[in-house]
């Protein structure tokens, strides 16, 4: 019985709009509306992973129409297709932690081995015969006496995708940051992930799944951002809303898909 209602339940969300709020601009999402304009990636994406990525959306007060987060899968040629990962755009992510009443600052910078020894710097500058092998991050909060602190490896984040061979130091600095406010701040950004992350974050969807059984009912903090005028989606109708088309009516094509 749990699971037909189950499955009810996920038949209304993706054929019915959800509408929700997000720092007073409405938001209306359907999984048709989330297929149709807010998947990237060759793959074709499952009801599970649409209706995963709807929720985090409303639950996490994300308007993806803002590129705050978006759903990526890609095709696999040797087997079956890894997946769907759900990003968080790296602002949003940030924008969220630092809205957080307790947040209180932050230092960051690069690990590297010099003359045998392993050196922490701040910044993402290092010298000429510094070999570069990880990255640290300390959050401030004003509750806590000390701060959180996080040291990743490079060699668990770097696998050769193009933005790390261009700027290792930068990202590796940037992904010790987004680790640390994860952890500072988990009840917010438990289930937010960003792109520097998407190739080393095995259980994205069992993240997401138990941070909205967790915060369903909770209330979550509205972070500020600008003022953007949201895409209209007049030409997109749903199921119910559908009338049918007159026989002599010529055929027209969809609208181009906005990217």
């Amino acid at each position: 019985m749990t699971k037909e209602v189950n499955n009810i339940t996920n038949v209304d969300l993706l054929n019915k709009s959800t509408v929700f709020e997000v720092n007073g601009e409405e938001v209306k999402l359907s999984g048709n509306i989330i297929k149709k304009y807010l998947v990237s990636g060759e793959a074709e994406v499952t009801d599970q992973e649409v209706i995963m990525f709807l929720q985090l959306c409303k639950y996490q007060k994300l308007n993806p129409f803002l590129n705050e987060a978006y759903l990526v899968k890609f095709k696999n040629n040797t087997g079956p297709d890894k997946p769907a990962q759900i990003i968080v755009s790296k602002e949003a992510f940030m924008k969220r932690a630092e809205s957080h009443p307790q947040y209180n600052g932050l230092s960051a910078g690069i690990i590297v081995e010099r003359e045998g020894e392993m050196v922490e710097v701040e910044g993402a500058i290092k010298l000429g015969k510094d070999k570069l092998i990880g990255g640290w991050a300390k959050i401030y909060r004003k509750d806590r006496e000390r701060p959180v602190v996080t040291k990743i490896s490079l060699s668990e984040f770097s696998k050769g995708q193009a933005t790390w061979n261009q700027m290792p130091l930068n990202m590796i600095r940037k992904t010790a940051i987004v680790n640390a406010m994860r952890e500072a701040f988990p009840d917010n950004l438990g289930a937010m992930y960003t792109e520097e992350e998407q190739v080393t974050t095995p259980s994205i969807e069992k993240n997401v799944q138990e941070e909205i059984s967790v915060n369903a009912n909770s209330e979550v903090l509205d972070m500020p951002t600008q003022k953007n005028e949201m895409p209209k989606f007049e030409g997109v109708r749903e199921p119910d809303e559908l009338e049918p088309e007159p026989a002599d009516m010529p055929h027209e094509e969809p609208p181009a898909r906005p990217y």
